[in-house]
């Protein structure tokens, strides 16, 4: 349905803040003692990324830190929200920091304090120090207690500055795709591995849990996740995408809210015994302060038919579904469908079924094909139009009684993204990478006036605002059947 466009304020105190990670924007894979991590290994493999890009330079944000605290200033963010490295602070996965690495960290927080936006640390994004993926990663159930010890040494050096502890960013991702698909690294093709995968994230992300309030006593922390919000193509598919979103979506809410893994008929997807040890699931449900939510489009399913028709895909441990894009939606450039209808709908499902637990949006962003224009400026008028739908799908969400306290956009910088190397921009500012030259794109300034008045701009989005260069070298979408 169409998203309306309110013109009233945010809540007091909304956290209004743009989000990154550390393998897609600080480079430096090989300085003062930092240790490869998976994604260094993967990203050598012939035909794994896109142009066969790595992330060995990337924003180069270790050596360019106080330029992308200006950003964070200029941009007015009330919050920044980064991940280490493991391999960075902990070149072995275990033992003794490496105050080198440290450092690092110790001048981002200090400078984001010194600013006043509220550091937001994940632990967690995706890159495992390949020295512990040696020994099995995420397979191997010893990784939940070395996350735990990683936890709480980061604990001991940053706690009493950090305002928001996430574990893991988008468990399912690791698994699924790291574990069973094997498209992102460690690029393991193992159903048995994928399961384990799964478990022992939620493990970690428990036993992280308890070391952190160990070490801090009082902290604010928390899980992102991914949920799936499934759309049926078809009116009679409906209770299909509503079985698989709520399986998808319970196998990694449930255990963390419920203590429970889903009673699903699906082999090779639930950790059952003897994964699951006596006293896993109240490890798990440790008690969070926050679920973080990120959301870049829906799943548009369909019942299988044969033959497939062209692009119709599987969808895994669903054998009975195929997934496939809606011709009559508007897209990013990567494909995905634009439908803040569908982000609104998934904020409410997950405030009814987490009741009491606040939400944070974690990550929400759109991929353009950005450039820089002749003067130099940066004009992106479609992410403008983008930010303001799915931020008027958080106002709604908001009026409508779904807790969400804030919001991040997916990213601040251009940055590397994953498989797709650095052909997809993200950001809010426009990284030329052989100069690594920031440049404030319009969206930038749009967002930066949202956040200065906390709402939105009555009228429509504007398309013409002037960027800024730093360092040097409508309607809403048509209605489908939405599930859940």
């Amino acid at each position: 349905m169409p998203v309306e466009r309110p013109s009233a304020e945010f809540p007091s105190g909304f956290v209004w803040g743009a989000a990154t990670a550390s393998y897609q924007i600080e480079g430096g894979v090989a300085e003062d003692g930092r240790s490869p991590s998976c994604w260094d290994v993967f990203v050598g493999q012939p035909g794994t990324i896109c142009h066969g890009d790595t992330g060995e330079v990337a924003c180069d944000s270790y050596h360019r830190l106080d330029e992308d605290l200006e950003l964070v200033a200029r941009v007015g963010l009330g919050s920044y929200r980064f991940s280490v490295s493991w391999s960075r602070v902990l070149p072995d996965g275990v033992g003794g920091l490496n105050q080198k690495g440290m450092d690092y960290y110790r001048r981002l927080v200090d400078g984001l304090v010194a600013l006043g936006a509220q550091p937001s640390l994940t632990l967690f994004h995706w890159d495992l120090p390949q020295v512990l993926q040696e020994r099995g990663g995420w397979a191997n159930r010893d990784c939940a207690s070395w996350f735990a010890d990683y936890a709480g040494a980061l604990a001991g050096e940053l706690g009493d500055r950090v305002t928001r502890w996430t574990t893991l960013n988008e468990p399912a991702v690791v698994a699924e795709r790291g574990y069973r698909r094997g498209d992102h690294a460690p690029g393991v093709q193992d159903p048995e591995k994928a399961v384990a995968a799964t478990h022992h994230l939620l493990l970690g992300h428990g036993l992280a849990v308890e070391r952190l309030r160990q070490v801090l006593g009082t902290c604010s922390v928390g899980i992102t996740l991914d949920p799936p919000y499934a759309v049926a193509l078809d009116p009679e598919d409906e209770a299909l995408a509503n079985k698989i979103s709520a399986a998808l979506t319970d196998l990694y809410l449930l255990p963390l809210i419920g203590g429970a893994y889903p009673e699903l008929d699906r082999p090779g997807l639930v950790p059952r015994e003897p994964l699951v040890h006596a006293g896993d699931m109240a490890t798990i449900q440790a008690p969070i302060d926050f679920l973080g939510v990120n959301y870049y489009d829906p799943v548009y399913i369909r019942r299988r038919r044969e033959p497939l028709s062209w692009g119709e895909q599987p969808v895994d441990a669903f054998p009975e579904a195929v997934s496939a894009k809606p011709g009559d939606y508007p897209r990013t450039a990567l494909g995905w469908v634009i439908d803040p209808g569908s982000f609104y709908g998934l904020l409410m499902t997950l405030s009814r079924r987490a009741p009491g637990l606040p939400l944070y949006v974690t990550e929400n962003g759109c991929a353009f094909h950005d450039y820089a224009g002749p003067s130099g400026d940066v004009r992106d008028p479609e992410r403008i139009e983008y930010l303001w739908q799915h931020l008027a799908a958080v106002k709604r969400a908001i009026d409508d009684g779904a807790d969400v306290r804030g919001y991040f956009v997916w990213s601040l910088l251009d940055n590397f993204e994953w498989t797709d190397g650095y052909s997809q921009r993200f950001g809010l500012v426009y990284v030329d990478y052989p100069t690594q030259r920031r440049t404030m794109k319009a969206s930038a300034q749009f967002y930066a006036e949202v956040i200065a008045a906390n709402a939105l701009p009555s009228g429509a989005p504007r398309r013409a605002v002037r960027t800024t260069t730093v360092g040097a070298a409508g309607p809403g979408p048509p209605a489908h059947s939405q599930a859940q």
